[in-house]
């Protein structure tokens, strides 16, 4: 069989990708060995699709070459999305800073690139096993279905999360045997793990949430935090996990927005103790245990002052060292990936091996929690889409 492109996987780059090529009039097959498409378009947002972020740019991605991505999103960018997805009819709202979800549900989305694909001239082959890549002239692929000779081949194989969705390393494999560095990897948007000192300290509070601060090295988030058995969770520990790394502390600020000092100074005549006034700002259970592990709780006027101000500089720069991460089965994106300085930032073409491409989460650019990760799979299959 011969065609114009293989797009290897039939993730949102994949898809992405094969619809804008087939739109160009090229012959398309993507190759997917799982048996259904697009399965993390399926889970993103509990279901719901989070399907990309208004604010998207490049500040909102990690890379070892931050301005790689600019290119890819300046063409195809979050309203193009958007204005597909209402071409389609599909409605959707705005959660919170600029994220959009489906209003049904996923399978709108996954719907709408089917269609897209259709109506382009895509062939689309599932639950079909890859064998062997290679390149005599034109791109050869082994396939259990036997072989298919291409002018171009684009590699969209996502990265290492959700193994039990079929992720696996096929693509970096093809990545080196035709000579490309890969950067180093690890789960990223993924719950902590602590060890096991402060899991015996911590475990009481397993299933507590509140709305903190949380840091690491430069980056700094606000949002929810989820004490777990095994550690931290929640979308603010979520996108710290992206900047953390091994033996790193994180700096948590258990009163995000109010000045701790000054509520303190204010209440200093008080006789309610200090745990009852913090359970005033936060969880109860998480109030007192904080307290018996890091102070003496006693009424307000039996504090000095110089241990107000220390009490409120410790609720403000919690200083916690996660043990690990909860791996790639419970991680969102894959850190790292293909080295983006082998490609065209315009066209995602590796610049020694014309005619090849990598899109989506193979590639060392990751997203912060929030669509963004969708969004730079949408770009980036796009400029691929219009070159391939």
């Amino acid at each position: 069989m011969k065609k114009d492109i293989v797009i290897l996987g039939a993730g949102a780059a994949g898809l992405m990708c094969a619809l804008s090529a087939g739109k160009r009039g090229r012959s398309v097959l993507v190759l997917e060995h799982m048996r259904q498409v697009a399965n993390k378009v399926r889970i993103s947002g509990g279901g719901r699709c989070n399907f990309t972020n208004v604010n998207a740019y490049s500040g909102n991605y990690v890379s070892r070459n931050p301005h790689f991505c600019k290119s890819a999103l300046a063409r195809f960018g979050p309203m193009d999305f958007v204005d597909m997805v209402e071409r389609h009819s599909i409605k959707y709202y705005e959660k919170e800073a600029g994220q959009l979800f489906c209003s049904k549900g996923s399978g709108e989305i996954v719907r709408m690139l089917q269609r897209e694909c259709s109506e382009a001239g895509v062939e689309i082959s599932g639950d079909c096993r890859i064998d062997a890549v290679g390149k005599k002239g034109h791109f050869i692929t082994e396939t259990d279905r036997g072989t298919v000779e291409s002018e171009s081949l684009v590699v969209a194989t996502g990265g290492l999360s959700y193994p039990e969705l079929g992720a696996t390393d096929i693509g970096l494999c093809i990545a080196r045997q035709f000579g490309m560095k890969v950067t180093p990897l690890r789960p990223a948007l993924v719950p902590l793990t602590l060890g096991q000192k402060d899991l015996s300290s911590l475990s009481e509070l397993s299933g507590v949430s509140h709305e903190v601060g949380v840091g690491c090295k430069a980056a700094a988030f606000d949002g929810q935090i989820l004490f777990t058995h095994r550690g931290l969770s929640g979308p603010a520990i979520l996108q710290i996990s992206l900047y953390w790394e091994e033996g790193e502390p994180l700096t948590i600020d258990l009163f995000p927005g109010i000045d701790a000092n000054e509520l303190f100074m204010a209440r200093r005549s008080s006789k309610m103790r200090m745990d009852n006034l913090l359970s005033g700002h936060m969880p109860a259970r998480l109030a007192k245990k904080w307290c018996e592990l890091y102070i003496e709780p006693k009424q307000m006027n039996q504090y000095t002052e110089k241990e107000l101000r220390e009490i409120a500089y410790k609720l403000q720069n919690w200083r916690i060292v996660p043990d690990g991460t909860e791996g790639y089965a419970k991680a969102e994106v894959t850190l790292g990936g293909v080295d983006t300085d082998e490609l065209s930032s315009k066209t995602m073409e590796v610049r020694s091996t014309p005619g090849l491409f990598f899109i989506g989460e193979v590639l060392d650019v990751t997203g912060q929690l929030g669509g963004f990760n969708l969004q730079w799979a949408w770009s980036s299959g796009y400029a691929a889409g219009q070159h391939a």
